[in-house]
């Protein structure tokens, strides 16, 4: 019974960004004006927003209390869906697009696999890279493996970078920050794998 009720109440951390930049653009809010309303810097509230940052729990009451969101709703849209049936067919037309950082120029994800299992959760992702494609280096709460499929890119990791073509794959902790980067004429498309651990 008590398995029951937790099976129930398992939540899908990884929306909470989304959810929380849904929310303040509703409110027609910037970041800025986010940060002096609950106090918590911007450069913060852009990590959380991008899922590069799970908050706190008294962080995320703050947030979500000074944007007029109930807290059994926002939950309530983190609860998972159905049981589990072992298996997950996803047409590509399910493929679902959405905005990974503010700012960030050429860089257009779709959203492909969201799972939550025991210990952790799996985000899956589709990134397609324009040419002079732009953004700051990033960090993110996860692990992430990067499987390109298409296109010439270069991969800085701090103060490494790899040169990576279409079969190549990259392993990484995602709080080193990173970056893909298009020199190149021509898109590239890579597959992106983020795995929160519950540690």
């Amino acid at each position: 019974m008590e398995n029951e009720r937790m099976e129930q109440h398992n939540l899908e951390y990884y929306k909470i960004g989304g959810l929380i930049r849904k929310y303040r653009k509703e409110k027609d809010l910037k970041l800025m004006e986010l940060s002096e309303l609950t106090g918590v810097k911007s450069a913060m509230l852009s990590k959380i927003e991008n899922g590069r940052l799970i908050p706190t729990i008294p962080t995320l009451f703050t947030i979500i209390n000074k944007l007029g969101v109930r807290a059994d709703m926002f939950f309530g849209q983190l609860a998972q869906g159905d049981e589990f049936p072992g298996y997950i067919f996803i047409p590509k037309q399910n493929f679902t697009k959405y905005e990974k950082e503010e700012g960030a120029v050429g860089f257009h994800y779709q959203s492909i696999l969201e799972f939550n299992y025991d210990g952790g959760a799996i985000q899956v992702s589709l990134l397609t890279l324009e040419p002079n494609s732009s953004r700051p280096q990033v960090a993110t709460a996860a692990f992430e493996f990067i499987y390109i499929l298409a296109g010439d890119i270069k991969y800085e990791l701090e103060d490494k970078s790899f040169q990576m073509t279409a079969g190549d794959a990259l392993f990484f902790d995602g709080n080193i920050p990173h970056l893909p980067q298009n020199n190149t004429n021509h898109a590239a498309t890579l597959l992106v794998f983020y795995l929160f651990t519950s540690n």
